[in-house]
Parts: C-alpha cells; structure tokens; sequence
C-alpha cells in the first residue's frame, strides 16, 4: 500500500507502480485535506480524502470545489454550507471522474 503522500501526489501508473511527482510531494505533502483544498490544490485534496476514507473530507472538498465554480453553495464558509450534510447527497462520482482519483491497490512507486 501507497503511503498517503504518494498516493495524494500520483499522476498516474506504469504498470504496478504508481508514478509520483515528487516535487510536489515535498512542498505540499504534509499539508491536510483542508489546506489542500484551500490552496486550490483540488485534486490533491480529493486523493487526500479518498485515502482518508472520512466521509467529511469528501464533502468538504466538493464543497470547495463547487464554491470554486460559482454553484448554489457560493457564499459562507465550507463547514457551515456541508455541517450536516449527508455524504449520499454529494455526487462523488463526478468528482472520482473529473480527478480520475480512484483507491488503487500498488505497493511501488517510481518519483519523478
């Protein structure tokens, strides 16, 4: 299994090994979900809330992402427009799609 930093930072996969930008990883790696998310690292963020398996962290970051893009959740902040939310309501499959951030199973990783 992928630590969570080379899984928030793989940009895709050769063969069974994960292919992690590196760079990346080293400036943003131990940032959290949230402070992903907040620095516009959307991507990163949605892996970082995939892996985490939270269900807040999803719908947190699609939150932001849908505050990003002007949609109905355009104003206050993202804890008080999802603070009760339910995570069935939130179209993850759309986001899955879009970041094409899916859990993989690969227990190597090549840095670039």
């Amino acid at each position: 299994m992928l630590s969570r930093e080379d899984f928030v930072f793989t940009i895709g996969y050769d063969g069974p090994a994960a292919v992690v930008d590196n760079q990346a990883k080293r400036k943003y790696g131990k940032l959290s979900t949230r402070e992903l998310a907040e620095k516009g690292l959307f991507r990163a963020a949605y892996s970082s809330a995939v892996y985490s398996k939270d269900p807040k962290e999803l719908i947190f970051v699609a939150g932001a992402y849908q505050r990003l893009e002007g949609s109905s959740a355009a104003h206050g902040t993202a804890e008080a427009d999802l603070e009760g939310a339910d995570p069935s309501s939130v179209d993850l499959t759309t986001l899955d799609r879009l970041f094409g951030v899916f859990p993989v199973e690969v227990t190597r990783a090549i840095y670039l």
